[in-house]
């Protein structure tokens, strides 16, 4: 019985001393597992920095001839996250940026650019202005064949100052984070916080804080801009050199041309004739004057004879009711009939229909220079704007080809051009009154005297009227030895005078003054 039993612990012994595989095995298994699991993090891991690495800002380098120069560049195209306090990024924020290697390790002013919208990628003065390519147009308001040609830009302002196109969140490429809702960033001041931290942010991560800063923004770029040089002074203690307005609205009273606000007729009125002077509409007296002398004479009548006609309502009558109907006919090359039943206010919609009917053709709203055609020439409104059809596509396509050829980015998503997907817009804080960053503007010039504004407006501009950024400037408030601060510069183009080769070049010139003289002038004090 002994034995039996020492025989079967023996048995029972052998199965590990004798066949050690089997737990090797096991052990070998285990390992192997191990290894996989260290294989997967390693790999999810070169995943990370894959997607990191492509995630980053593409560097190109390029040259640029300007005023018989070359100019040397490197072009960082990406996005730059908006992180909030706690480090939660909040938005993805495309940008462009183009900078030139300074002499003598000085840095160089730096220029942030965006157009408006609300909506709006900065495509326009990207490719249109400041850009070192430009698309190429017809500068006699012709259409081009697509697809749109890239050309090189002469006129940028590289060889004066770096330059960082932003695309707003919901523009270009730029988006909220995966589960952030876009409204935290469409409204006047949600705008302001988000364009306002990613100019600090750019700043801050580039080592720009020792450059002269400047603002450059079209359209309601130039709200935003005025907006921003209060935002970043506030909020940032960033002081700025320089704001320009392209095109710009400050105000919304000036644009508002409707019921009570009688001020946006007549500050429309100069624009209507000096398209209608560019169609020869006028009589043979008006037309032959230069577009100088015709647009001084409508703004003398408009701010003078009209806008007290317009203040006067249903009691102005008889005689002086068909003077004023006479000259603004003249001046307008709208019929008198027809002034009359628009009881003397008239809508740009309606101008753009009415002035060119019995050619059976209209006017654009961008820039009245250019012309189309309706289903019918019986409506009221115009049903589309020729100046917008004409240059919309032509930018696209250039922007899309540009920003994979030659920029090297690669994105599958839609690069908004212009897009409605930021409505609706929030101007909450503005309920029971007109958007307004003119206050804004004059408080940040108070506050750095050395703060200077350089405005450039197109004469048939039918959008954002000249005659409109001069009420504004007039009504700032601003202090005596500060209002020459304040520059503005016509052209003989619409909204996007560049379009127009010309004016581009002669607001190239005008902008390396304005730049000059903001870097080197000094301040006068009130005594002075």
């Amino acid at each position: 019985m002994f034995l039996r039993s020492l025989l079967l612990v023996c048995c029972t012994l052998s199965l590990f001393t004798f066949h050690p595989s089997l737990v090797l095995a096991d052990h070998h298994e285990e390992l192997k597992a191990e290894a996989q699991t260290a294989d997967k993090k390693e790999e999810t891991r070169a995943d990370e920095k894959s997607d990191d690495k492509k995630d980053e800002p593409k560097v190109t380098q390029g040259t640029v001839t300007i005023d018989g120069s070359e100019v040397a560049y490197t072009a960082t195209a990406g996005k730059l996250p908006m992180k909030s306090d706690d480090g939660e990024t909040k938005a993805d924020v495309f940008f462009v940026a183009y900078t030139v290697e300074a002499e003598g390790g000085k840095q160089r002013p730096i220029t942030y650019c965006f157009n408006g919208g609300p909506g709006s990628s900065s495509v326009w003065l990207h490719l249109g202005m400041l850009g070192p390519q430009r698309v190429k147009l017809d500068s006699d308001a012709g259409r081009v064949r697509p697809p749109a040609e890239l050309i090189a830009n002469p006129y940028s302002l590289l060889d004066k100052t770096d330059l960082v196109f932003i695309d707003p969140v919901s523009t270009g490429y730029s988006r909220p984070a995966k589960g952030e809702k876009k409204n935290q960033f469409h409204g006047y001041d949600e705008d302001l916080k988000s364009v306002g931290q990613f100019i600090h942010d750019y700043t801050t991560k580039y080592g720009r804080w020792g450059s002269p800063k400047f603002l450059l923004g079209e359209s309601y770029g130039g709200l935003r801009a005025a907006g921003l040089s209060g935002r970043l002074q506030d909020r940032y203690h960033m002081y700025l050199n320089g704001v320009v307005l392209i095109s710009a609205v400050v105000d919304f009273q000036t644009l508002r041309a409707n019921g009570n606000n009688d001020i946006g007729y007549a500050l429309f009125l100069p624009a209507y004739a000096a398209t209608a002077w560019y169609h020869e509409a006028l009589d043979e007296p008006l037309q032959k004057l230069s577009i100088e002398k015709l647009v001084k004479n409508a703004e003398k009548f408009a701010s003078g004879p009209y806008l007290r006609a317009l203040l006067a309502g249903d009691s102005l009558q008889g005689k002086k009711r068909e003077k004023i109907i006479a000259r603004m006919s003249a001046l307008t090359g709208l019929s008198e009939d027809f002034l009359d039943r628009a009881k003397l206010r008239v809508s740009m919609p309606q101008f753009g229909k009415e002035l060119l009917r019995e050619r059976r053709k209209v006017v654009g709203r961008f820039d009245g220079r250019y012309t189309g055609s309706d289903r019918d020439s019986v409506g009221e409104y115009t049903e589309h704007d020729p100046s917008g059809t004409a240059l919309f596509g032509a930018f696209t396509s250039a922007m899309n080809q540009y920003l994979r050829d030659t920029l090297k980015v690669e994105e599958e998503r839609v690069y908004e051009i212009l897009t409605g997907n930021v409505h609706p817009w929030d101007y909450s804080e503005f309920t029971n009154r007109y958007v307004d960053a003119s206050q804004t503007l004059r408080k940040a010039m108070a506050d750095n005297p050395y703060l200077r504004v350089f405005a450039a407006c197109g004469y048939y501009d039918l959008a954002t009227p000249g005659f409109a950024m001069q009420y504004t400037r007039n009504h700032l408030g601003l202090s005596p030895e500060l209002r020459d601060h304040i520059e503005l510069q016509f052209y003989e183009g619409g909204h996007m005078m560049y379009v127009h080769e010309p004016s581009l070049e002669k607001l190239r010139d005008d902008l390396l003054k304005f730049y000059d003289t903001t870097l080197n002038a000094e301040v006068k004090t009130p005594t002075e």
